[in-house]
């Protein structure tokens, strides 16, 4: 950022940290401020087909020859500093690349979701006003920590001086969170069950979720959600909270207020969140429900919302990236007595389907390996029953490339 001019200071908004939740929380937020008139940027990551959803605006990613012109504008830098301190990651490169398109662009706030962690994450070079911490659970131990408090201080770092900060976490994961508000002096909203923000589920189904949300401010009865499962509800208190405290730093900058209960009706219904829970129909292979859920966590919530949805025995395509809690995750999802098919996609860090396969038979009987996503999903839609929607999981990178296959899209 200094080789750049530190583009990143104009920015304001909503620095997002958590386990999971993360990027549901960012386009419910993302969504109400757009349904506002609000011209608003994110980071989604990982991206699921295209490195251009990188760097969205008003939840689309930027044209090819933006992305090329973009990313391009950011290389002399690269190059500065990897003759200084040796090259930067990737990473690093689109998250620079994404803050000056951003400062480019001039949007009025930015929604930006962690890639890792917090404390060292390249996207903490950003101080947007507003810290928020969905939730913490074990993941990415190997960086990160092995206990939740741990992870949790990892996460509490972004929280900075003079900010607003949002906390869904629990119990110990919780504890680093509020050490380091009260150390920086941050006043610190919290979401969840008995807290100042909280969604309570009346309905779940195959158009979304229906709560109870109650915040200091108003009460929403019967507010709808766009987004499938049950355990969207508990981001849905994280994003009120945090849509409040961005409310609540405008006033400080003289910007408008704009989030009526109107607004927050229209955003929060039109919410979605590719990859994430999503159903497609495809006239090749039927009915597919995408979910990333690559963690103990993730696999227990879309096990949960599976049995909300009626969804018994389904065949389940799944593939995962070594370095996960792999048979924490299949225990959780030996819950649905699914057929699973294991395959994987071309990445030297994907785990073999043999493996996971061994994995699979450690834990339940059963199970086949297809080696490609294209066949594995072929050889589910001939084991499907009527209706029943084929689940891929497991991994972002599956779920991109599964639905790539299924809309027939490329970079």
């Amino acid at each position: 950022m200094d080789e750049l001019d530190h583009p990143e200071r104009g920015l304001r908004g909503a620095l997002v940290a958590g386990t999971n939740g993360k990027g549901s929380v960012v386009e419910m937020v993302r969504s109400v401020l757009v349904a506002s008139g609000a011209r608003v940027a994110t980071m989604p990551k990982p991206h699921l087909v295209s490195y251009r959803e990188r760097i969205g605006i008003d939840g689309a990613p930027l044209s090819p020859q933006r992305f090329a012109d973009a990313v391009a504008a950011v290389l002399p830098a690269v190059d500065q500093v990897a003759e200084r301190l040796g090259p930067p990651t990737e990473f690093e490169a689109l998250t620079a690349a994404a803050i000056c398109e951003l400062a480019r662009q001039h949007v009025d706030l930015a929604v930006v979701e962690v890639g890792m962690g917090g404390r060292l994450d390249a996207t903490n070079v950003l101080d947007l006003g507003v810290a928020v911490v969905t939730n913490v659970q074990h993941d990415h131990e190997r960086f990160l920590g092995s206990t939740l408090a741990a992870i949790g201080g990892e996460k509490a770092a972004i929280v900075k001086p003079g900010d607003l900060a949002v906390a869904g976490a629990t119990g110990r994961g919780l504890r680093p969170i509020l050490e380091r508000c009260a150390d920086l002096q941050v006043p610190l909203r919290r979401a969840g069950p008995a807290q100042p923000y909280r969604a309570t589920l009346r309905s779940s189904g195959w158009h979304g979720i229906v709560v109870d949300a109650s915040t200091p401010e108003r009460e929403l009865r019967d507010l709808s959600i766009g987004l499938l499962g049950g355990h969207q509800a508990a981001n849905a208190g994280v994003a009120l909270a945090t849509l409040e405290a961005l409310a609540e730093k405008a006033t400080h900058t003289g910007a408008p207020r704009p989030f009526s209960d109107s607004v927050i009706r229209s955003g929060m219904a039109s919410a979605r969140w590719p990859g994430r829970l999503e159903l497609i129909e495809s006239e090749r292979f039927g009915r597919v429900l995408l979910d990333g859920a690559h963690n103990p966590a993730g696999g227990a919530a879309l096990t949960k919302a599976l049995g909300e949805l009626g969804v018994e025995r389904p065949v389940l395509v799944f593939g995962a990236m070594r370095g996960k809690r792999v048979s924490a995750v299949l225990r959780t999802l030996a819950a649905l007595r699914p057929r699973p098919i294991f395959t994987s996609v071309a990445d030297p860090h994907a785990h073999r389907p043999a493996e996971l396969l061994s994995r699979w038979r450690r834990i339940a009987p059963g199970g086949e390996v297809v080696p490609e996503p294209e066949s594995a999903l072929e050889r589910a839609g001939g084991l499907r029953r009527a209706d029943e929607p084929i689940v891929v999981a497991g991994s972002l990178y599956l779920v991109g490339a599964v639905r790539a296959i299924l809309l027939d899209e490329g970079p």
